[in-house]
């Protein structure tokens, strides 16, 4: 089973501005061939039909650990195009009474890369890459041969990884940059956590292909501070009793890649701090000409209220 914290992984900073079509770029790292609905999809499913678990714990517990960040990977990426799509929120937008709808309020999305963000969906993220083409469940591999599926999630962060710079370069706002700072540290985790596994197993020193992309991470400025942290180096149980026996691959005297900061690779228990999830106020000419946002916050007060 699974447990919901209200945080994000990281805190992300406000977007400059309201810039959508940046929001379709950083889409492809969600619904892409490489984005995290495959790198969940393709974990979670393993996990469940993961074979022989108790004699392959630490095998088990590695892909079921790294299936729960993933599911916070979607949740930070969708609230990244969220922010994006809407622009830094506006204190007491959502007070606001109805407005002139003839005047055209979003005559600007009609331009926008993928208007069905709006038209559709509000300005949220949805599964689909950055044309608006739906993820889908060819993308999920699960064998129940763990050399072969371990060796496919191997690959899938090395192409999620060179999916990230790609988007990153191709961004100026601090929230698209952020997200892809994050991820490629905690990809290029990913990746060398199957190349252990792998080791494990085979022998085969299949790390020593890392990193691929060849571009150490001390170059990207929004990697920089994870790194001094130390998060290339830590991988999450996210649960707090369960997989601790990942420590069979991650650990042990295992070291950093040569080209991230030294030091030893370490497994903590439970999950990151986090940080808050963006307010995204309501839109009030969504609703027009009928919105009455008093009583809907009236309704709402009162119902925490009765929850307490």
């Amino acid at each position: 089973m699974f447990l919901r914290v209200d945080k994000l992984q990281i805190e992300l900073p406000p977007p400059a501005k309201q810039d959508p079509n940046a929001a379709s770029a950083l889409q492809e790292l969600l619904g892409g061939k490489y984005g995290e609905m495959s790198t969940l999809g393709n974990y979670l499913f393993q996990s469940f039909n993961f074979r022989s678990k108790s004699k392959l714990r630490p095998f088990y517990s590695l892909v079921a650990a790294i299936t729960a960040e993933e599911l916070g990977h979607v949740e930070l990426v969708s609230n990244g195009v969220a922010m994006l799509n809407n622009g830094p929120d506006v204190p007491d937008r959502d007070e606001v009474g109805p407005t002139d709808i003839t005047g055209a309020p979003f005559d600007f999305m009609k331009d926008q890369r993928l208007a069905a963000g709006f038209f559709s969906h509000g300005g949220g993220a949805v599964p689909v890459d950055s044309n608006g083409l739906s993820w889908n469940k060819d993308f999920v591999t699960t064998t129940g041969n763990v050399i072969f599926d371990l060796l496919h999630n191997f690959h899938l962060e090395c192409g999620a990884r060179l999916h990230k710079l790609r988007v990153y370069e191709s961004l100026t706002d601090p929230t698209g940059r952020e997200v892809c700072g994050y991820l490629l540290v905690r990809g290029s985790v990913h990746a060398h956590a199957y190349a252990l596994a792998l080791k494990k197993i085979t022998g085969v020193e299949i790390e020593r292909m890392l990193p691929t992309p060849n571009i150490p991470l001390g170059n990207i400025p929004e990697c920089q501070k994870y790194l001094d942290e130390g998060s290339h180096r830590r991988l999450y149980t996210f649960s707090p009793e369960d997989y601790a026996e990942i420590r069979a691959v991650w650990g042990n005297g295992e070291e950093a890649l040569p080209d991230d900061p030294p030091g030893e690779l370490e497994v903590v228990e439970g999950m990151p701090d986090g940080g808050k999830i963006q307010e995204l106020v309501g839109e009030p000419s969504a609703f027009t000409p009928d919105y009455a946002p008093e009583e809907m916050f009236e309704v709402a007060t009162k119902l925490y209220k009765k929850s307490r």
